[in-house]
């Protein structure tokens, strides 16, 4: 809350105050006060004929004795050191018919006042709330006066975005933001427009309201939007979507307006918010309806990117990892005008990140980071960023002065296969985990087509007992049916080892048996990679933007065409496993030698591999 509303909250106690000490100040009259003594003291005192006069108010009664008394404690009956002259004490419940008749008989003064409050006081009890309310009210209003919607309500209703001013020294520029030269070159016209309207103005060209930043998780689409703002030297407003939701209806809508008022006062200003799809998914398909909260908020931002009001010096800019649940007012032209793609990067990209990201952590010379990164396929700048923080800490634990090779490729493998976990195994147990794991280093070696092997063990990492882990040689964008089946029998080549050393299956193939299902199945629903099918792609199986995955499919097809499905993706699974088996079947000598070198080793790296198998560098 702001100085505005504190004043008026202050305001309240001290009238409070004062009303108290009125009220208290009336309430007292003309009462005198004195020592509280009991009933039957009183009525001793008056038989002894002390009392000198009274005053009667209620069932109070106050007076004056004749001769001081002295003063006894209540609860141990013996007399105090001070005696007094002035008394108060209060009637009992049950009436004294007899208390008038010894008053007058003892000839004692009897003053009576009235209980009923003064007409001064009853005025002031009942205008006094009023004055109070009215009050209040108008010193909150003359302090909203002039300021944003999101003001009201003690601030309740204000966006709470994070500003970020040009004169930060912390500013993020294109410097700072490794690869992703595609997005910059787009982003640069944005930039360019910020630092200097009037050249486009002139000639009449328009920037683009509003950038859609679209990708994976942690491939860096906060750090470019900062960037985009540092560059151009521009407020940066940032905020989550999450943030404009609340559990009152209307509270959305308004931080929207307090954000955007905000914006325009810093303008030129960029407004990031992050994972727009809390907020923009389409309406009318949520359960809550067609006005729920998370809706309203929506047509709020939908008015403000491109309503009457305009606000051309404000950029919009959002990411998400889902455009294909938002809706399509918002990412029409003149709201998001401009899609920009932010794919995961390839190994030369991941290499600049590496080297970003090494820039004040003292590295060995003998690192090199080409390896690190042509070893990281799949991986964003987040994941690059946190192995070179666990490279970071291993090297701390063990007090080494820099950071080495050997710090990197632990924690690559941390990242990449989980961390070690120390448990006890037994000798059968770990006999079954090293069959099931040369089973599938097996296949992977001798099957054409395949990702090199980069390492397998069966020490324990993350959920798994072993690890057999393959690399790419470069970053993939197409995947051929060939190398899926390879894939597929990859995969069942531990499975298919344990039955054929063992007679028996165990639960150690779980997450090999969901990779294969789940693979098989897009397969032959959605890349039309079966012979019966065809050319033909079915939505099951994909996830819904609202209730879930697979809680609420759309049944395109029959019950025939489900029946088919199932039988060609069982077909797929089964050639699959028949190639892993006839690969192991032959190759059984080769399974043994790979078995004991791993319950000898634990862990056996690609050059190891090939020369147990009498393989080539290559394969």
């Amino acid at each position: 809350m702001g100085q505005s509303v504190w004043k008026p909250l202050i305001l309240v106690f001290v009238l409070i105050i004062v009303f108290n000490f009125v009220y208290g100040y009336f309430a007292r009259q003309t009462a005198e006060g004195g020592v509280s003594i009991s009933y039957s003291r009183f009525k001793d005192e008056l038989a002894a004929d002390n009392i000198k006069k009274i005053s009667l108010k209620g069932n109070s009664i106050s007076g004056e004795f004749r001769n001081k008394v002295p003063l006894t404690d209540s609860a141990s009956g013996k007399p105090v050191v001070r005696d007094i002259t002035q008394f108060t004490t209060i009637k009992p419940a049950i009436e004294d018919p007899s208390l008038m008749a010894d008053l007058q008989s003892k000839k004692v003064d009897v003053t009576a006042v009235t209980t009923e409050v003064s007409p001064l006081l009853s005025g002031l009890l009942y205008l006094l709330p009023w004055i109070l309310i009215i009050g209040v009210w108008w010193l909150a209003m003359r302090g909203m006066r002039g300021q944003s919607p999101g003001a009201m309500m003690g601030g309740f209703a204000k966006s709470g975005a994070q500003m970020y001013t040009p004169g930060e020294k912390s500013r993020v520029t294109f410097d700072d933001v490794a690869g992703m030269e595609n997005a910059k070159l787009e982003l640069r016209e944005i930039v360019d427009y910020l630092r200097d309207p009037k050249k486009f103005q002139q000639i009449g060209g328009k920037v683009p309201k509003g950038v859609l930043l679209v990708g994976p998780p942690g491939t860096g689409k906060t750090l470019l939007a900062r960037a985009v703002a540092g560059e151009a030297g521009v407020t940066f407003l940032s905020i989550t979507a999450s943030q404009f939701i609340e559990m009152f209806v209307g509270v959305g809508a308004g931080r929207v307006r307090d954000l955007f008022a905000t914006a325009k006062k810093s303008a030129p200003s960029i407004i990031f918010i992050d994972e727009i799809d809390a907020v923009g998914r389409s309406r009318g398909a949520g359960l809550g309806g067609g006005h729920d909260e998370r809706e309203q908020t929506l047509n709020q931002l939908l008015s403000e990117m491109d309503g009457f009001d305009p606000h051309d010096e404000v950029i919009v800019m959002a990411a998400t990892n889902r455009p294909d649940v938002l809706d399509a007012a918002l990412l029409r032209p003149g709201r998001f005008d401009r899609h920009v793609v932010i794919d995961r990067p390839d190994w030369r990209d991941r290499e600049k990140i590496l080297q970003v990201h090494t820039r004040k952590i003292p590295m060995d010379k003998d690192v090199s980071l080409a390896v690190i990164a042509r070893g990281t396929p799949g991986m964003t700048g987040a994941d690059l960023e946190n192995l070179v923080n666990e490279a970071a800490i291993l090297a701390a634990r063990e007090n080494s002065s820099t950071v080495t090779m050997e710090h990197l490729e632990r924690a690559k493998d941390k990242v990449l296969m989980g961390g070690e976990r120390k448990m006890y195994i037994t000798d059968q147990e770990k006999r079954i985990t090293a069959y099931h794991e040369a089973g599938h280093t097996l296949v992977a070696k001798l099957l054409p087509g395949t990702d090199p092997v980069h390492k397998v063990t069966i020490i324990p990492r993350g959920q798994a007992l072993g690890v057999t882990q393959q690399l790419p040689e470069d970053d993939r964008y197409h995947y051929s049916k060939t190398y899926l089946v390879n894939r597929l029998s990859v995969a069942l080549g531990g499975r298919v080892a344990e039955r054929l050393v063992f007679g028996d299956l165990s639960t150690g193939a779980q997450n090999d048996l969901k990779m294969v299902n789940d693979l098989a199945e897009k397969m032959v629903c959605q890349w039309g990679m079966s012979d019966k099918i065809g050319a033909m792609t079915f939505r099951r199986g994909e996830e819904h933007p609202f209730l879930g995955r697979k809680l609420a499919e759309e049944k395109t097809f029959s019950e025939q065409m489900a029946w088919l499905i199932d039988q060609e993706i069982a077909v797929v699974i089964k050639e699959a496993e028949a190639k892993a088996e006839e690969i192991i079947t032959g190759n059984r000598d080769k399974l043994d030698i790979l078995v004991e070198a791993l319950i000898e080793e634990e862990t056996l790296d690609g050059k190891r591999i090939n020369g147990l198998l009498g393989l080539a560098e290559r394969q």
